[in-house]
């Protein structure tokens, strides 16, 4: 593909175009599907000439054969000296018809998935986009609740998914990991109960409300609905929780709007960009490694974030706005009486904004190069070392 081996993969100065952003540098690049193609041919005829000198036909008939591999070059290098490899490498004895490869494919269980009933109760907005609301029942064994029927939708609509709210789908229970994993855009879902770790994980533009069952007598503001690692990898979407969540919320968050009542250790590791409202309070190291994207927290707690790459700010007016919206729309969602009690504060006195450094000179320099008719990109480039 045109690699060089230049070693500046990190820098952003990739002089072949390959690891890099800078359109300029992107226009040296010259590869084509073809050469990975072409390459992937020379290692499979390496591969077959590798079996002919070991005396096999096929890949099967070679796994499992650790017999033949000559291990003498390897353990006597001194990196490796004194290393037994002889318990990895041990061949089990087993009768003459036995194979050493898989012959029995492995029952996932997907047959059984409650995205079957699902992608069935949908059928006609995933045939003609027309409205569907349904209210279902779910269990813990019930997991990454949403990603099959999302996937059928951007098998039929593409990366553009359904018209918002297209689909509706409540939930009563407790659902398992990854309730609604990397969901697009146009599917909502609703969950009054309790969830799992991964709540959201690569949330793709769809929207999913989680809080607890409405006669439940807790106050959710204290008491934990969802579990670890909440929208990790999210590109874009909504995620509403009415309840405190694990550790690692929003880590490696590119673009989605999450609102909790509160956070576990680590929240915010990573992100990229989006924008994360906590309504209450944060573990240890939040914001650890948080190069893009902001963070709105109550009454934070300064010994507990992690100042390495973001600074603390009051609130401009676009701030305001943008917490006055997500906050009522989050209150409408949720009917949390924490979120309530905070709109009645137009100037959100309790909030901190967690900005990173190198994100906000990055917004700065693009707002003045449309301010001044330049080209934002290279504004852009040039603050980030481009």
């Amino acid at each position: 593909m045109g690699c060089v081996m230049m070693r500046v993969c990190h820098l952003d100065t990739c002089p072949v175009g390959v690891a890099t952003q800078n359109p300029i540098l992107r226009e040296k690049f010259t590869g084509e599907p073809e050469f990975v193609e072409n390459f992937f041919r020379f290692i499979a005829t390496e591969v077959r000439e590798y079996l002919a000198e070991l005396g096999f036909r096929t890949l099967d008939e070679a796994i499992g054969h650790s017999e033949v591999l000559n291990t003498k070059k390897v353990i006597e290098h001194w990196k490796a000296a004194g290393l037994d490899l002889s318990p990895i490498l041990h061949r089990v004895t087993t009768t003459n018809d036995a194979v050493l490869h898989q012959t029995t494919m492995q029952d996932h269980g997907l047959a059984n998935a409650l995205d079957n009933e699902l992608i069935e109760i949908c059928k006609l907005a995933l045939e003609k986009s027309e409205l569907v609301r349904a209210q279902i029942a779910i269990r813990n064994v019930n997991r990454t609740v949403g990603t099959m029927l999302g996937s059928r939708i951007t098998r039929n609509f593409g990366g553009a998914g359904l018209p918002e709210g297209t689909i509706e789908l409540t939930f009563n229970g407790t659902a398992g990991q990854s309730f609604g994993a990397f969901i697009p855009k146009g599917l909502t879902l609703r969950l009054e109960g309790d969830t799992n770790d991964y709540l959201g994980k690569g949330l793709s533009g769809g929207k999913i409300v989680v809080r607890p069952d409405r006669n439940s007598k807790f106050d959710s503001g204290v008491n934990v609905i969802a579990g670890n690692v909440a929208a990790y990898g999210a590109t874009s979407g909504t995620l509403f929780v009415r309840g405190l969540v694990g550790e690692r919320f929003c880590v490696r968050n590119s673009g989605a709007i999450a609102v909790v009542e509160g956070v576990g250790d680590h929240g915010c590791e990573y992100m990229t960009g989006g924008r994360v409202i906590v309504l209450g309070q944060t573990g240890r190291n939040f914001a650890a490694g948080m190069s893009g994207g902001i963070a709105y927290v109550v009454d934070l707690n300064v010994e507990n974030i992690n100042p390495e790459m973001v600074e603390l700010e009051e609130l401009d007016d676009m701030d305001k706005e943008f917490l006055s919206k997500t906050i009522k729309s989050y209150a409408e969602e949720t009917d949390s009486p924490l979120a309530k009690e905070l709109l009645i504060d137009t100037n959100f006195k309790k909030f901190t904004k967690v900005m990173p450094r190198e994100y906000k000179r990055v917004l700065l320099a693009q707002a003045k190069a449309e301010k001044e008719g330049t080209d934002p990109m290279q504004a852009v480039m040039g603050v980030s070392g481009g």
